[in-house]
């Protein structure tokens, strides 16, 4: 029976369309419920958790190799209780079973992720990833693992039992221990991760480590900032800043970035930045929005304010929704055939070009060079602009004229195309990441309708995903449900600190206020520091992470640190400089041990050595925004600028001694320490001036 035609299972109701994706399966499956948890138990049988995500390539492969089966589903229905997952809903779930993989695998996890779980306890006493229908390549036959597992759940119960309360004790050791008397921590651990990431930079083709490439935009922006914290006229660490600089650049001239339509993919294959695995996430979209702003104020290289700009054209063109939030993701697959959306034949381009935006543009992308992507032309940048208009004796104006109306005339023909499938879903998290880099591409790049995207998107959140004081984690089609965790609190005061600097908005601050306020009191552990992943009130797992290491997305708790940091020293409110001092303490070790592992800690760990300039200019009219536009005129990572008018009153705590005068004025402060108010804005601009960088290139 053709998958359309079957009658849809227990997912056909839920809001992830990954979820949704097997709803015709022939396999009984169900969401994650506390209903399946109890049948499991009482028909005691194991539990097979398959967790995954819309965009997932080899999700799909193993979906219809086994999934689509029924001769498998028999096996599964008759066998296990069948749960199936999507982890950008319940990062809670995947957190824990990919910790558990890796304690039982001894290698690292990934997607789909297919773990075995005892029905009394939920606790995982099997993990793989991908199986296949047929034995390769070292794996079992999806089917004969099947059989074997169940019959070991029979028939070694007891030596399950005794893993399994192994298996705990190693997930309580992940999180950290009481930091004790521990010296607090310096500088060290900042250039010891300077050190790592130089040491896996790969010289040749940018990028750390070898194939295959993540952007890491967190550890680019240690890099970034580290160079700004040690520039000064007579040097400085531009080899930190030649690193950040270069791998932006390959990143954004190859294949990981589409060429045409903007936005990055997930990863690269190879190392030269040319193949990617073609799925768009929001969540590096986001991080790399910022950074590649953030890239073009530190070196003035119009391809970082380009490759920023084509990101925010992305989002506003195909992520955004019609209520305000930013959609998930793009998958990598279209008409069952990854990347076919994206790649072209010599003779396609050839037959919508002139010939001579055909020259330049096949020499340009390698048209003119042998096929890259399994017969088919990805393009990736070969020659730059600069090099063909040397080569041509044409001028530089004339040939990204040429390639720019090229482009666009190939993307007007491949909007034609069957598109990939896009995860609709609203992640608060996600919208968060975004908010922030739209709200700074607007600042930065000077695009109002940036701004705007990055407000409608604040108020979908605030109007549907806050409710009676906490936050949901996730929204589709009219439903939010799903406790919100630490990453989607930390990001979103982040994002809320970022767009109070683009323009002021006194309930924006009220928000942030609200949620640090959560984030004490329902995430915190008072008694060793730092933050838990979940809630008080989350549901019970068998595990309750407190994660400081970065991965996909920035360590919630790094982030944490360094937004409560920020948060204290605009408002003044010791609470939260103290949580954010006992986080750092808490992942001293932690840090200690693996310094480049934990980047967007450290990168809190420098605000509090070199604390933030935080400048609250007061005042009225036109004179207000130009004081604040002096604010945001270069790179400066570790200031912090808000605009706040004249006739607001009673602002909290610290802000509310910063009063207005006739004029506007900055008041100026670092970290705790504030100097006398600037009124004079000929001294202020100095006084900018003394303490910031100039753009460089490396």
């Amino acid at each position: 029976m053709p998958p359309a035609d079957r009658p849809p299972n227990r997912l056909a109701t839920a809001t992830s369309p990954y979820l949704q994706q097997h709803a015709h399966n022939p396999v009984d499956w169900w969401p994650w419920c506390d209903q399946a948890l109890a049948l499991a138990r009482e028909q005691n049988k194991p539990i097979l958790l398959s967790i995954g995500y819309s965009a997932c390539h080899w999700c799909h492969v193993m979906a219809h190799e086994s999934f689509e089966d029924p001769e498998t589903a028999e096996l599964m229905n008759r066998l296990y209780v069948n749960i199936k997952v999507d982890r950008e809903e319940r990062p809670d779930l995947d957190k824990i079973y990919q910790s558990a993989h890796q304690l039982l695998s001894r290698r690292p996890g990934g997607w789909p992720l297919t773990i075995f779980l005892t029905p009394e306890d939920q606790t995982p006493f099997f993990a793989g990833t991908y199986f296949p229908r047929e034995p390769r390549h070292g794996l079992p036959a999806f089917k004969d693992l099947l059989r074997g597992i169940e019959q070991a759940l029979r028939q070694q119960a007891g030596e399950i039992r005794e893993q399994n309360r192994s298996l705990i004790q190693a997930l309580e050791s992940l999180n950290p221990a009481a930091p004790g008397d521990a010296q607090p921590l310096d500088g060290a651990p900042l250039e010891i991760a300077r050190r790592q990431l130089a040491e896996s930079f790969d010289a040749t083709h940018a990028g750390f480590g070898q194939a295959p490439k993540f952007p890491h935009p967190t550890n680019l922006e240690f890099l970034l900032r580290h160079w700004a914290t040690t520039a000064s006229p007579g040097g400085g660490d531009v080899q930190a800043l030649r690193m950040a600089d270069t791998t932006l650049r390959r990143m954004a001239s190859g294949g990981l970035n589409d060429q045409l339509g903007g936005g990055f993919c997930r990863y690269s294959v190879d190392e030269r930045w040319m193949i990617p695995h073609f799925e768009k996430m929001l969540y590096d979209n986001g991080p790399l929005l910022a950074l590649y702003c953030d890239a073009w104020q530190a070196t003035g290289d119009p391809r970082h304010r380009q490759a920023a700009l084509a990101t925010a054209d992305w989002v506003m063109r195909e992520m955004q929704s019609p209520e305000g939030g930013y959609y998930s993701t793009l998958d990598a697959d279209s008409e069952g055939e990854e990347g076919k959306f994206y790649v072209w034949s010599p003779e396609d381009v050839r037959a919508l070009l002139e010939d001579d935006e055909y020259a330049l543009f096949a020499a340009c992308y390698g048209l003119d060079r042998p096929a890259n992507f399994e017969g088919k032309w990805h393009l990736h940048t070969y020659l730059e602009p600069e090099t063909l208009a040397e080569r041509q004796g044409r001028s530089l104006a004339a040939v990204g004229d040429l390639l720019e109306g090229a482009r666009r005339k190939l993307l007007a023909a491949r909007e034609q195309r069957v598109r990939p499938g896009r995860d609709e879903k609203v992640l608060t998290a996600w919208n968060a990441l975004m908010i922030k880099g739209m709200a700074r591409a607007a600042r930065v790049l000077e695009r109002p309708d940036y701004l705007d995207s990055a407000q409608r998107a604040l108020d979908f959140i605030r109007s549907t995903l806050w409710r009676e004081g906490h936050l949901l984690a996730t929204y589709k089609d009219g439903k939010a449900h799903l406790n919100a965790y630490l990453d989607d609190y930390a990001n979103l005061i982040d994002a809320l600190l970022e767009l109070l600097q683009a323009r002021w908005a006194r309930q924006d601050l009220e928000f942030a206020l609200a949620l640090s306020e959560v984030l004490l009191g329902r995430f915190q552990d008072r008694e060793l520091g730092g933050f838990f992943f979940t809630s008080d009130d989350h549901e019970r797992l068998i595990h309750r992470p407190k994660p400081l290491g970065d991965d996909s997305l920035p360590a919630g708790n790094g982030v944490a640190a360094r937004v409560l940091q920020r948060l204290g020293h605009l408002t003044g409110d010791v609470r939260l400089l103290e949580a954010a001092d006992r986080t750092l303490q808490l992942a001293a070790e932690s840090i200690r041990r693996i310094p480049y592992a934990h980047t967007s800690l450290l990168l809190a760990l420098e605000e509090q050595l070199h604390p933030t300039e935080t400048i609250v200019i007061r005042g009225a009219g036109e004179g207000l925004a130009r004081w604040l536009a002096r604010t945001h005129a270069n790179y400066a990572p570790r200031r912090l600028a808000v605009a706040i008018p004249a006739d607001e009153t009673e602002l909290p705590g610290a802000l509310g001694g910063m009063v207005p005068r006739d004029a506007p004025l900055a008041y100026r402060c670092s970290g705790s320490q504030c100097g006398p108010p600037f009124t004079d804005f000929a001294a202020f601009e100095a006084a900018l001036g003394a303490a910031e960088i100039t753009p460089t290139r490396p």
